[in-house]
């Protein structure tokens, strides 16, 4: 399918269909990788990407999987990394936090004010549960710790906060 006109929100949408590699529940539009999406009068799309992390393995497969769906469309485009700000956890809207939930991930705490910041347990995404302990700062991918539930003795991954 060739794109006549460039809507961007339909770029939106196709970038949304984009599962993250390490987290396949959330797309990369989810995860706030996906800064901002500009469209030229000339007919050129600019994706502005971040990755989670420098160095995160998943960064290249991500980039390209942007470039094979705007191909796809027919879409003349540029990709560009910006570094700064860095990437937050804070980018992910709460759907995108409950979906990490119901796949048995907890989801990262939300830092309001750098005043209000204190080191809460993160919550057993099976029973709810609060009464957590970090096993491992590295869980099964660069972005997750391995906690265990106190209540259900059940072990999960959390997504760390960035």
């Amino acid at each position: 399918m060739v794109t006549t006109s460039i809507d961007a929100a339909a770029i939106w949408n196709w970038l949304g269909e984009i599962p993250d590699p390490e987290v396949p529940v959330l797309s990369i539009v989810d995860l706030g990788i996906v800064r901002e999406v500009r469209c030229s009068e000339d007919g050129e799309v600019t994706v502005v990407v971040t990755p989670t992390y420098s160095g995160c393995p998943a960064f290249e497969v991500i980039s390209e999987e942007i470039r094979r769906v705007l191909a796809e469309h027919g879409l003349r485009f540029r990709l560009e990394t910006r570094l700064s700000p860095p990437w937050t956890t804070d980018w992910m809207p709460d759907a995108a936090r409950e979906r990490l939930r119901e796949y048995g991930v907890a989801p990262p705490a939300r830092l309001i004010s750098i005043e209000s910041a204190t080191a809460v347990n993160p919550e057993c995404p099976r029973c709810h549960s609060t009464d957590t302990e970090v096993l491992s700062q590295f869980g099964s991918t660069p972005c997750k710790a391995l906690y265990r539930c106190r209540t259900c003795l059940e072990p999960f991954d959390v997504f760390k906060r960035h």
